[in-house]
């Protein structure tokens, strides 16, 4: 049985589920069906073999493992992703400017149901909107135990403004052929959307949650991809989209300013001034 040797890690609204639905095309590299797992973060009490026997389909691929943007900010993954599958772990991170990652959670949120009236008052009752954005902190547990030359990190700027560039980063990195995108993999998910009918949408992620702990992730993969599905739970956004208030952006700043700084010094780069805080 093959053990995994890369992780993308998140953080979530990053990118993730593109990537996995893309690199789960290739000839060379095996991911689960479903991205989430969750083993090294909510389910790890489930033990060792049931997280390996999720790999038991790989074969000769040279690149094994699964996307779950939960293992960045889970403080004891890294040591326990070290503990159970070795040192030579590979892992990958998509960082998006964490005001626009904090306010696509609270979209996710309101999507849900799961909102304050307002992105504030969100944030304030649900601190993991904010903290999820820690960027410095989290990749700092994770170079603890694994050197900083194991991890890829990678723009979802840089994704938005060209998937094949993005792509073509990733899979030089993993040292796997490159893989062209095409249409339909530049369609891979949905555009920004809201729920058609809340009590569907909640009963619906309640049940991917039980059958998860239940070894059903693979079938909620397949699920996840039915276009009937699709129809069902989502419709989309489009120009409705609304964005973040700019005090509320000066506020998320401030608290994560400092994070950005520790990732700039660790890993030689300028998201600052990428990203417009400066």
């Amino acid at each position: 049985m093959r053990a995994p040797n890369f992780l993308h890690l998140g953080p979530g609204k990053s990118g993730s589920t593109w990537l996995h639905e893309v690199l789960v095309l290739h000839p060379d590299v095996y991911l689960t069906e479903a991205k989430d797992l969750y083993y090294f973060s909510r389910y790890f009490d489930q033990g060792p073999q049931w997280y390996l026997d999720h790999f038991k389909g790989a074969t000769h691929e040279s690149v094994v493992g699964e996307v779950c943007p939960d293992y960045l900010s889970e403080p004891t993954a890294a040591r326990r992703i070290r503990d159970t599958l070795g040192s030579d772990v590979r892992f990958m991170v998509s960082l998006r400017d964490p005001v626009e990652r904090a306010f696509s959670s609270y979209l996710y949120a309101a999507k849900h149901g799961l909102a304050a009236p307002t992105f504030r008052q969100t944030a304030t009752a649900k601190p993991e909107l904010i903290d999820e954005g820690r960027y410095g902190t989290q990749l700092t547990t994770f170079t603890r135990h694994f050197p900083v030359e194991q991890i890829h990190v990678a723009l979802f700027d840089d994704l938005v403004a060209s998937p094949q560039n993005y792509l073509d980063a990733v899979t030089d990195w993993l040292q796997i052929s490159r893989q062209v995108t095409t249409p339909a993999m530049l369609e891979a998910t949905l555009p920004a959307s809201k729920a058609r009918f809340l009590p569907v949408a909640r009963a619906t992620k309640a049940g991917a949650e039980w059958m998860r702990r239940h070894d059903g992730a693979n079938l909620i993969g397949q699920v996840k991809r039915s276009p009937m599905v699709q129809r069902v739970l989502y419709r989309p956004l489009g120009d409705q989209r609304p964005t973040i208030a700019p005090d509320d952006a000066a506020w998320v700043r401030e608290r994560l300013a400092g994070e950005v700084d520790l990732v700039e010094r660790e890993f030689g780069l300028d998201l600052a001034t990428r990203w417009g805080w400066v």
